[in-house]
């Protein structure tokens, strides 16, 4: 299990850190930290507090990303996502959501709008090279491989 320290910040009183909802689940749930109703048009942005700042240990990031009930049953989707949180960020956690559905959406204190993943990552240093090597798939991206596997593989 990997420590991570947070700080909630005044407009994070009677809420409740961050949990897993169950043993196997990999994001947890992040509370919007908002004094009042919210309410978000069709189409519309927001920018949604959280009241916690964290400190991600190094050669580790937070990834933001939607929480699947509230896409598909509310239209409420991370636009950015996921959005990172660097290990050197100390700020406030902030979701940017966005109403892709047909009806207006209210965020309410405590709701839980967004999932929270750690994960490691590398950093990379560049090696420049003339030229790459071959591979069966090359250059090929954006839908090159389709869309349908019927008729593409064999068992």
């Amino acid at each position: 299990m990997l420590d991570v320290r947070v700080t909630t910040l005044p407009h994070f009183a009677g809420l409740v850190l961050p949990a897993y909802a169950t043993p196997g689940s990999a994001g947890l749930d992040l509370q919007a930290a908002v004094a009042e109703p919210m309410v978000l048009a069709p189409g519309a942005r927001a920018l949604v507090p959280t009241g916690l700042a964290i400190a991600i240990p190094d050669g580790f990031e937070a990834q933001v990303r939607p929480r699947s009930g509230l896409a598909i049953k509310q239209g409420l989707i991370v636009p950015n996502s996921p959005g990172t949180i660097d290990s050197d960020y100390r700020g406030e956690v902030k979701v940017i959501v966005a109403n892709i559905g047909t009806e207006p959406v209210t965020i309410e204190r405590g709701m839980r709008i967004a999932q929270l993943v750690v994960a490691r990552y590398e950093r990379i240093a560049w090696q420049s090279v003339p030229s790459l090597d071959d591979t069966a798939r090359g250059a090929g991206g954006f839908g090159s491989t389709g869309t349908s596997d019927v008729g593409h593989r064999t068992i």
